[in-house]
């Protein structure tokens, strides 16, 4: 069994970018790592996984760990593929002369072989890890602080976050039909995410209060799936981003969605709430999915 630990890392997406992969064969480690001076984030994820099928035999049994639920959802859930698709048309044909595996792997959780897989990435674009990981929320005294964005200037952003709501699928028939005792859930569950957004910097320590320009959330029942999706937009021009009021909106609509419901389906489960994408600000756009 080989094993390979991949990531990609870019400044500006898209901006200067690089990739890494740590192979692990037989007790013996080595790594691969490169640059491109303008990509994207995604495309160095990408690059990292073929660059690392590349340096192995064909016909073997190999394991992918990432940390990026682009590369690995898209290889294993069927995720659209809007874009990259040179990249996806060469790890397909790397992917199909082995026995490959996608596992996703979450990122700076003391994983050695992703840890390493990142140190690698960043230093091909001059980013050492410890800017990576420095706690804009610490002063230098370790304690707890708001972060000062006096000095910038309000600008435009869009952050959009995602989650997912499985239940049984008579549930989903009931949620459907509007005949869940409490009401209509998907209306309840909108109106909710909304003001969720708007309160959260009462309930994030230390989220700045922000102006809102406009949050919406979209609720898409799939019968095949027996689950809701449910997608949040949130706009403002303001000094910071709105990543949390997206990501708020997103867990108060499938939290209304779970107390509504949860007297016919004590089984629901609430999963997988991430940031997909942000735009606007100084670190520039990040879209973490298509």
């Amino acid at each position: 069994m080989i094993t390979i630990y991949t990531d990609g890392s870019c400044l500006g997406n898209p901006g200067p970018g690089g990739w890494a992969a740590v192979i692990e064969q037989d007790g013996v480690k080595r790594h691969l790592a490169g640059r491109e001076d303008e990509t994207t984030n995604n495309r160095m994820e990408i690059m990292a996984a073929i660059r690392g099928l590349e340096a192995i035999p064909e016909r073997v049994e190999v394991t992918v760990f990432s940390d990026s639920r682009y590369l690995v959802n898209t290889m294993t859930r069927g995720w659209k593929r809007k874009a990259n698709q040179d990249l996806w048309a060469r790890l397909d044909a790397q992917v199909e002369r082995r026995r490959v595996r996608f596992e996703w792997v979450r990122g700076h959780n003391g994983h050695p072989g992703n840890e390493m897989a990142n140190a690698l990435a960043n230093q091909q674009i001059g980013l050492p890890p410890e800017k990576e990981q420095a706690l804009t929320h610490l002063d230098s005294q370790g304690q707890a602080q708001m972060v000062d964005v006096s000095g910038k200037e309000p600008t435009a952003r869009v952050a959009v976050a995602k989650g997912t709501v499985r239940m049984k699928p008579e549930t989903l028939r009931l949620i459907q039909q509007g005949q869940v005792e409490k009401g209509d859930v998907l209306a309840v569950a909108r109106i909710a995410g909304i003001m969720g957004a708007k309160k959260t910097s009462e309930l994030v320590p230390l989220c700045h209060p922000i102006p809102l320009d406009q949050v919406t959330v979209e609720l898409e029942p799939d019968e095949v799936a027996s689950a809701i999706y449910i997608t949040a937009t949130a706009r403002t021009s303001a000094k910071t981003g709105v990543e949390m009021e997206a990501l708020t909106a997103v867990s108060l609509a499938a939290l209304t969605i779970y107390d509504m419901a949860k007297a016919v389906d004590r089984g629901m489960r609430i999963e997988d709430i991430r940031l997909v994408s942000k735009r606007g600000g100084k670190s520039g756009d990040v879209v973490l999915e298509p």
